[in-house]
């Protein structure tokens, strides 16, 4: 899916978009990608001078890409952040850097799903998450 497409099924709308790309595999892997933006807003601050994207907005581009996971439940459910565990964050991410994130669906119990999600940059692990979400009717 490219931006357009995520959009039709992901309520999140500029500037916290979080997602260029993103696609299911055949093993049931979600697959996203992020390139950060040159002066994105979330770094303003964070730090001047040395610009580094904060911890949690990795963890939001994170659930963001777990969001493949859920795509054929979105026309009749909210898929809401439940829990976030298990968090390292193993590298800095700058501005201009592009993001690769993969998500697994790791536990199912009833509405709440855990997935496990990795973002890497240039094939390094800069952070990864357990990530709790649930499936909540929309109203």
């Amino acid at each position: 899916m490219n931006r357009e497409e995520i959009m039709k099924v992901l309520p999140h709308r500029e500037p916290m978009l979080l997602l260029d790309q993103a696609f299911l595999d055949q093993e049931g892997v979600a697959h996203a990608s992020y390139r950060i933006p040159q002066k994105p807003f979330f770094c303003e601050g964070h730090f001047p001078g040395n610009p580094i994207v904060p911890g949690v907005i990795l963890c939001e581009i994170m659930a963001q890409s777990c969001f493949v996971l859920f795509v054929e439940a979105f026309e009749q459910h909210l898929v809401l952040y439940r829990g976030l565990d298990a968090v390292k964050f193993r590298g800095t991410v700058h501005p201009g850097d592009l993001c690769e994130i993969t998500a697994t669906l790791a536990e199912h119990k009833g509405s709440l799903y855990v997935c496990d999600a990795v973002l890497s940059v240039e094939g390094k692990r800069s952070a990864q998450a357990r990530i709790t979400l649930a499936l909540t009717p929309k109203a």
